[in-house]
């Protein structure tokens, strides 16, 4: 993976935001209409998801896509 450090940023953001809402890693994956190993895949900074997946996500979540990814990438200094 190029962007290493966005991908598992953006899992730690995913996870903050499904337990913000209480649900678990099934409830998302049931309503995103994905697979519960994609959501620990991607919440463990293991999987690159896909605007596809991104989009399932955000309805899963029930948010416009650019509060979905709207998280901080940390920088090497």
């Amino acid at each position: 993976m190029k962007q290493t450090e966005a991908v598992i940023a953006f899992g730690v953001h995913l996870r903050k935001l499904r337990e913000k809402r209480n649900m678990s890693q099934q409830e998302l994956a049931d309503m995103s209409d994905i697979s519960k190993k994609t959501i620990q895949r991607i919440e463990n900074g293991k999987l690159n998801p896909s605007l596809d997946t991104l989009l399932c996500l955000a309805t899963g979540l029930k948010l416009n896509l650019p509060l979905l990814v709207d998280f901080n990438i940390p920088h090497n200094q």
